[in-house]
């Protein structure tokens, strides 16, 4: 577990990752973090929550009608 320091960056506030946390969370520079609000606290993740949802929305769709998507693809 790592502590981090909150940093003035320009007239934002930020914090730098150690380099063990960007390599669990495998994430470089430009990449875009998610900030998650869950019974345990915070969490960053660079999982996109919404499209996770939208995918699983999708998955469950192409199962019930995965007839119709297979002659569709003839």
């Amino acid at each position: 577990m790592s502590a981090l320091k909150v940093t003035a960056i320009g007239n934002s506030l930020g914090v730098i990752l150690p380099k063990e946390v960007v390599t669990l969370l495998r994430v470089q520079k430009g990449d875009h973090l998610h900030v998650l609000v869950t019974p345990r606290g915070i969490e960053l993740s660079p999982f996109d929550p919404v499209l996770d949802e939208q995918l699983e929305v999708g998955r469950s769709v192409m199962k019930r009608y995965r007839s119709a998507l297979r002659k569709l693809a003839e």
